[in-house]
C-alpha cells in the first residue's frame, strides 16, 4: 500500500470500497442509512478539496488503522503520486464534509511520469499492451460513519462513469490483506484467489518484494471487502501478493476489464448520482 509513501485502498475497502483495503467493521451510525441524494460525488477541482481528501486518508490510515506516519505535522496523507492523479470525492450536503475519496491515474499520465503506483510493487511487463487503456485507482477511503450504502455506491459509480466517459477499458489497483495475524489469513486468501480468481497467464504480474507463501493458512479466509467487491465485478487477481512492510500487509494486484463486468452492475452504477 501507500502511506506518506504508500498507495491505496484502505478504509472501507469497498474498495481498496471499501473499497479500500482496510477496516472491515461496518459502522453503526445512522449516517450509513442516508440516501444517495444526501451526498455530492465529483472530481476535486481545487487544492483545498484535494487537501480534504488527504486529511480523510490521514484519519483512516494513521489515526484509525495505526500506520506509523513519517510526520504528524500536517495531518495529511500525501505522497509523490497525488499531484499526477485526479481525486474523486463524496461530500455530505448537510455537513459539507468529505466522507469518501478515491485516487485515479490516467494511462496518459502514467506514461508521462514513467509508472503507475502498482509498478513499484509489481512487474507489469505482461500488461504492456494494455497500458494505454489502463486506469489505476487507489487510496480509497470512507469515513467510519459512512461505510455501508450510499458513499460506497457513489464511489463505485464515479469510477465506472470516469472509465466509460473516457473510453478506458481496464482498471488496475492493489488490494491489501493485513498481516496482523502473522499472515495466516493472507495465505488463505491467496489459496482462494489462486483457485477462483487467478488471471490467465498472459495477464500475470510478479511481486517485486514477494510475500513469503509459507506457514499455516487459516481454515476459512476472511476476504477483505475490496477484494470481494472487485471479484464480484469480474476482476482477476494477477498472481502472488507483494509484501508491504510499511503497512504490514500482503498486497494483491487486481485487474478488471469492463467487458467482464456483469451488465446489471454497470447499468446500476451508471444510474447512480
Amino acid at each position: 500500500m501507500l502511506a506518506t509513501s504508500k498507495r491505496t485502498i484502505a478504509a472501507s475497502s469497498l474498495m481498496e470500497a471499501t473499497m479500500p483495503a482496510a477496516p472491515h467493521a461496518e459502522a453503526n451510525s445512522g449516517k450509513s442509512a442516508l440516501p444517495v441524494s444526501a451526498f455530492e460525488m465529483r472530481i476535486a477541482t481545487s487544492a483545498d478539496e484535494i487537501e480534504e481528501a488527504q486529511r480523510l486518508r490521514y484519519q483512516v490510515f494513521f489515526e484509525e488503522l495505526g500506520v506509523r506516519a513519517q510526520s504528524k505535522r500536517s495531518l495529511l496523507d500525501v505522497d509523490e503520486y497525488d499531484a499526477d492523479c485526479e481525486h474523486l470525492i463524496v461530500r455530505e450536503h448537510a455537513t459539507q464534509q468529505v466522507v469518501g475519496c478515491y485516487r485515479i491515474m490516467r494511462p496518459e499520465i502514467a506514461a508521462r511520469r514513467g509508472s503507475y503506483y502498482s509498478d513499484s510493487e509489481f512487474d507489469l511487463s505482461r500488461l504492456h499492451h494494455l497500458r494505454s487503456n489502463m486506469v489505476e485507482v487507489g487510496r480509497a477511503c470512507i469515513h467510519p460513519d459512512y461505510r455501508t450504502g450510499s458513499v460506497i455506491m457513489l464511489l463505485w459509480s464515479g469510477i465506472a462513469k470516469f472509465m466509460l466517459e473516457n473510453r478506458y477499458d481496464y482498471l488496475i489497483g492493489c488490494a491489501s490483506v493485513s498481516l496482523a495475524d502473522g499472515g495466516a489469513n493472507a495465505l488463505s486468501v491467496h489459496a482462494k484467489a489462486s483457485n477462483e480468481w487467478l488471471s490467465p497467464s498472459e495477464y500475470r504480474v510478479f511481486p517485486r518484494h514477494a510475500f513469503p507463501l509459507r506457514g499455516q493458512a487459516s481454515l476459512a479466509p476472511q476476504i477483505p471487502p475490496l477484494i470481494k467487491g472487485y471479484t464480484r465485478l469480474g476482476a482477476w487477481i494477477g498472481g502472488d501478493p507483494a509484501w508491504d512492510p510499511d503497512f504490514n500487509t500482503a498486497d494483491f494486484f487486481v485487474l478488471l476489464s469492463l467487458s467482464r463486468m456483469p451488465k446489471k452492475y454497470l447499468n446500476h452504477f451508471m444510474s447512480v448520482g
